[in-house]
């Protein structure tokens, strides 16, 4: 069934594949024409499948994501979080706020049919938007990628009613292009997406740790590292993440690091200052927010009340 609120909220009938050929350049010519001798025939069959319910394709392919990295959630159980019944639909942002719900990272992938099929061959399912209708009238519909085969051009698809659900490399792309190339998938956060780039995964990472969502996202930061070892972002997360757990020496050591390979971040000196002053190291707390302030910046204001909480903490001991 059609999803009707996934990125246009609209009326009409169902017009099918109706006038889904046309002229416009198509990503899938290119990829064809690269290697016309491949052969490649990929298909994730241990993939859940769930038939949706009338307008629900979205609560239907997002159980089938989450279940796919063994997440114990039924389509009917996520109605309530991603389905709109005024609209007769789900909303991306939805999809992708309740799936962090379930403690996996999604990642949007680029706009391209080669990154969606890279992540297919590294046997991750990739949840697709489709406009089945047409761009003034649009049909938007939700399925998840399982494969594909060059030999016949075709790509495989959980959809809808139909848990192999095959249409033509060429028909796919113009439906999802209509989305604008939406498409993400969603991994446990001791995976790592094969397309992913460092600074949108790192952000990927980084909207659990504000949802306060921290043995996930140190999880997400420790791959994020595994990849890009030294991305300061990853590493102030990850401190963070320790330190909000109360692990203050897995935090400071972090830090500690951090400052030494980037002795201009002064939010990093800031960090390390005042976990080092939980750990009752006064003298290194102080030197540590002293630079924080010297380096300056926006954020100097807090810099300075770090400062002066480590000043009162050592006169309270006096």
């Amino acid at each position: 069934m059609i999803d009707k609120a996934a990125r246009v909220i609209t009326g009409g009938f169902f017009i099918g594949y109706l006038l889904l050929t046309g002229c416009a350049h198509l990503q899938t010519d290119d990829l064809l024409q690269t290697d016309i001798s491949n052969k490649e025939h990929i298909e994730l069959v241990d993939v859940p499948f769930i038939a949706q319910q009338q307008y629900q394709c979205g609560p239907a392919a997002l159980a089938m994501m989450l279940q796919s990295e063994n997440k114990n959630v039924t389509a009917d159980q996520l109605v309530s979080q991603v389905y709109l019944p005024e609209q007769e639909g789900s909303l991306q942002i939805e999809m992708l706020a309740a799936a962090r719900q379930y403690n996996v990272i999604p990642y949007v992938l680029n706009k391209n049919i080669s990154d969606l099929l890279a992540e297919v061959r590294a046997q991750h399912p990739v949840l697709v938007l489709q406009n089945l209708g047409l761009s003034w009238l649009p049909k938007w519909h939700y399925a998840v990628v399982i494969g594909y085969d060059f030999e016949t051009a075709e790509i495989i698809l959980r959809s809808g009613v139909e848990a192999r659900h095959v249409v033509a490399m060429k028909v796919f792309e113009r439906t999802w292009a209509r989305s604008n190339y939406w498409a993400v998938v969603m991994l446990s956060p001791d995976k790592m997406p094969v397309t992913a780039t460092e600074t949108r995964y790192v952000e990927s990472v980084a909207v659990l740790e504000r949802m306060k969502k921290y043995e996930v996202s140190q999880a997400g930061y420790q791959t994020a590292l595994k990849q890009w070892p030294g991305n300061k972002i990853a590493m102030m997360g990850l401190a963070n993440t320790y330190y909000a757990l109360q692990n203050y020496h897995e935090a400071t050591e972090i830090l500690q690091d951090l400052t030494l390979r980037y002795p201009e971040f002064a939010d990093g000196f800031n960090n390390l200052a005042d976990t080092l002053a939980r750990l009752q190291r006064y003298e290194e707390a102080m030197r540590a927010a002293k630079q924080a302030v010297k380096l300056g910046g926006e954020r100097n204001k807090i810099y300075l009340q770090t400062l002066a909480e480590i000043e009162q903490l050592i006169m309270s001991i006096q």
